[in-house]
């Protein structure tokens, strides 16, 4: 940092009064420990509105199969207009899990480097300049993850199985409820062709395994990593 006094006194009184917060180490802890519980607020408000785009996708489920199912006279194609819903509230949710992994971060940069090191000081720090990058992220905040990672980890965690289960649902309708007919007659749309329509549903769900599988060095901050969750660890 530069020791120029800056020419503003109103920013050379701001640059003073930010000095003596973290010259005083009692004042520092509690604007930290404030800023912590901030943090950690926005966080779980976030968490929350990603359930809340959960809920809504798994009741559209639902009550698309239960209707789908409950006379043999309604269309099989109502649960390819759930996979579009579900689609789409696949990326709602991407959306605000990028919103949401800025503050996890934040909230990770707290726990690792001063909650821990408070706990246990001979691990060290896991940052050393966290504090810096905490400014840096205060003063410039930026989303971390990508739309494909965001995308990726949504559809991992919780749609991928709610496709698998319509996609299930869809070849059921075409072939238990029409058992005298070709399936792929069956799976016509009004002048679609079947066989259009099906390989339209192979190609969406072959790119949504290709999303999930595909490998890549992940940004999100504070995912609990893979291991043994059965004991803890004794320290060296």
């Amino acid at each position: 940092m530069s020791d120029e006094t800056p020419d503003d006194p109103e920013l050379a009184e701001e640059a003073e009064i930010g000095s003596e917060f973290a010259a005083e180490g009692s004042e520092m802890s509690s604007i930290l420990g404030d800023a912590y519980r901030g943090e950690l607020d926005r966080e779980t408000t976030w968490r929350s509105r990603l359930d809340q785009t959960t809920t809504w996708g798994v009741t559209v489920v639902a009550a698309i199969l239960t209707w789908a199912f409950s006379s043999g006279d309604n269309p099989h194609y109502i649960i390819l207009i759930g996979m579009v819903s579900v689609s789409l509230f696949l990326f709602i949710e991407a959306r605000r899990y990028r919103d949401y992994d800025v503050y996890r971060s934040r909230v990770r940069l707290f726990q690792q480097n001063l909650l821990a090191d408070a706990l246990d000081p001979s691990e060290g720090l896991e940052h050393e300049d966290w504090r810096s990058k905490l400014s840096q992220d205060y003063r410039t905040p930026t989303l971390k993850v990508s739309i494909w990672e965001a995308v990726a980890n949504r559809f991992r965690r919780i749609y991928l199985p709610l496709l698998a289960v319509l996609l299930v649902a869809w070849l059921f309708r075409i072939t238990a409820f029409a058992p005298n007919e070709d399936p792929l007659v069956t799976a016509a749309i009004a002048g679609i062709p079947g066989t259009f329509v099906a390989v339209l549903v192979a190609l969406y769900y072959g790119a949504a395994i290709a999303i999930v599988l595909w490998p890549r060095s992940r940004e999100a901050k504070g995912e609990f990593e893979e291991g043994d969750p059965g004991e803890w660890k004794e320290s060296s």
